[in-house]
Order: C-alpha cells, then structure tokens, then sequence
C-alpha cells in the first residue's frame, strides 16, 4: 500500500464539492471532463459498455493519431496556495497516459476557457511518468495563490481523479470583514489538530455549503474510554464571534450527545460556549455568551460522534484583518 503524502490532508482545491469545475477539455470522445473532480474514489464495473465502449469513471481521450497532448483546465472552487497534486488513474491500465504536467494560473473575474488560454502558464509539475490504476502523488513547491489548473497528459489516455491540495486564500475584496464566518475555508480557516478522522475528514466541517450526506462531515470512532473527541480550528483571522453554528444534519443514531466550544488569543483556552446538549439531525445556532477576542476555536464532542458543519460568525479584528490581507498580498506578487 503507498504511503499518502502529508500534504494529502490538506482540502481539494479543486473539489466538485467545494464548487471546483473543469471549465474545458480538448477532447473527452470517451469519458466526461467532470469526472475529474467527482469527491469520492472513481469506481468500475466490468463489461459495462454504453455507445462510446467501456464505461469509465473519469475522462478520457481518443487515441491519438498526430503529435501533441490532451489537456483539461479546471477552475479552483477554493483558490489558493497549492501544495500538491494527485493525478489517479484508478482502473486505467492499457489505456492510462505515460505522462502528465500541470500548470496553474492566476486571474480575477471568471474568463472564458479562450481567454484563459490567452494567458501565460506556470509550471507547478513538469511532465512526469504516471503508473496505471494508481494515485501519483507529486507535491507542489510554489508559494502563490492560484485560480486555475491545467492539467496536460502526454499524448492521451484515461485518468479517473484529479486532486488539487492546498491551503484555501481568500480574496480580501469580495469579504465583509465585520459580518463573516470567522472558522470557514473558503475564508482561509484550517483545520490546527484533531482526537480522531476515523471515518471522514475534519476540513469537511468546515467547507462550503451544507453536507448532502452523512459522509460530507466529521466522524470520529467509537470511544470505549472517558475521553472525548475535539478538534480545533485556526480561524481565517482573529475576531469576535457572535454567533456559533452546530449542525448535525444526518447524523442520527452517531451524532454527539454533547459539545462545547472553547477559544485562545495567543495563550491558553477560555469557553466560549459551554457544554450544552445537542439534538440528532439538526441544526443549532446558539449565541456566544460573552463574545472576545480569539484566533484558534476548539470543538469539544462528548463523548464522540459526526458533525456536520461548524460554523462561527463574526467580525475580524484590526488584527486579524491585518492577518487576513496580508495572506492574499504576499501570496499574489
């Protein structure tokens, strides 16, 4: 079994689930561009044949019968700074490509696929052998913030799941700093530690949108001690929040008995909101008690569970405005 890179617990840029989409591809004769970014594994089933042949969970392109190579560009549903790419050929052996490369590219406003072809492209990852029905993992040095990907393979082929990690970058401009939610990704929040991922990811607490499925939010194991499960949040800037949102939409027979948040500016913890009784399925808003300052958030679950979502609405500070600029400024020169 190969070992994921640790940057793999970073979110999915490029996500359909956080509003990634593949904008345009020079060719998909055999499988669809959208497949690219589809958020769970690509899955297969033998002898199943439609009008174009075998049916693939992913995009691929005809064979090729003149110089050249297959190339699809997608748009980053969180830009930001990435830290590596996945390039999956699950289930793509005869037919896989030999190579891949991905560029990137920075720009404002939405332009069209012929507009963003116009543009100059950097390498993030030069052209690379890729193994069949396989996730090549190649990590990612740049330190900008990106909008678009484009991912070349060379000459043409399969590939089921194109994976896009990094550290989410808001835009300064299109923010309220003084109405927002301080915890979300998409505002450039992450998640700092986690008690336990067992069976789905902590990030996915605090991605866009609401979860469609229990899957699409924070699952811990069963606990057969006293402990409970936690998991903290480096917020998108310090700020004072105002309100707090625990949702545990679909969690039913699995969903905390309890929670309880908690909040830290440089030193130690303080509560923010106390240890109060949750409801399956549902989503609570409570106000925070007595509202302060703080930069990191702590969700304490007792004893274990799912939660959906996380939310924590507020004004960011002088501070954590200063904070939340100057991670857009140095990441786009």
């Amino acid at each position: 079994m190969t070992e994921r890179p640790e940057w793999t617990h970073e979110p999915d840029l490029a996500s359909r689930r956080v509003g990634g989409s593949v904008v345009w591809a020079n060719d998909e004769a055999f499988a669809e561009r959208e497949n690219l970014i589809k958020p769970g594994p690509a899955e297969f089933r033998p002898w199943n044949f439609g009008h174009k042949g075998q049916i693939y969970d992913g995009w691929e392109t005809r064979r090729r019968r003149e110089p050249g190579v297959d190339q699809a560009i997608v748009r980053l549903g969180l830009p930001g700074v990435v830290t590596g790419v996945v390039v999956d050929t699950a289930f793509f052996t005869g037919n896989y490509p030999p190579f891949a490369s991905v560029e990137a590219v920075a720009v404002d406003g939405y332009p069209s696929p012929a507009e963003l072809a116009e543009l100059e492209w950097t390498p993030l990852v030069p052209k690379s052998p890729l193994a069949g029905d396989s996730e090549n993992f190649f990590a990612v040095s740049s330190s900008r913030r990106w909008t678009h990907v484009r991912l070349s393979i060379h000459p043409d082929g399969g590939v089921a799941r194109f994976r896009v990690h990094g550290a989410p970058v808001a835009d300064p401009r299109l923010v309220d700093p003084a109405a927002l939610d301080l915890a979300a990704l998409e505002n450039g929040a992450r998640v700092a530690g986690c008690s336990n991922m067992f069976y789905s990811s902590p990030s996915n607490l605090i991605s866009p949108g609401f979860a469609a499925v229990m899957g699409e939010g924070w699952e811990t194991a069963r606990r057969r001690d006293d402990g409970n499960d936690w998991v903290s949040v480096a917020l998108a800037g310090a700020g004072v929040p105002r309100l707090a949102e625990l949702d545990t939409t679909h969690f039913k027979g699995n969903a905390p008995g309890w929670a309880s948040l908690s909040g830290r500016l440089d030193g130690s913890w303080f509560e923010v909101l106390p240890r109060t009784r949750l409801q399956p399925d549902t989503r609570h808003r409570f106000l925070v008690p007595e509202p302060r300052e703080l930069s990191e958030v702590r969700l304490d679950i007792y004893p274990d569970g799912g939660m959906a979502r996380l939310r924590l609405w507020g004004a960011l500070t002088e501070r954590g405005r200063a904070d939340f600029e100057r991670r857009f400024t140095e990441s786009s020169g």
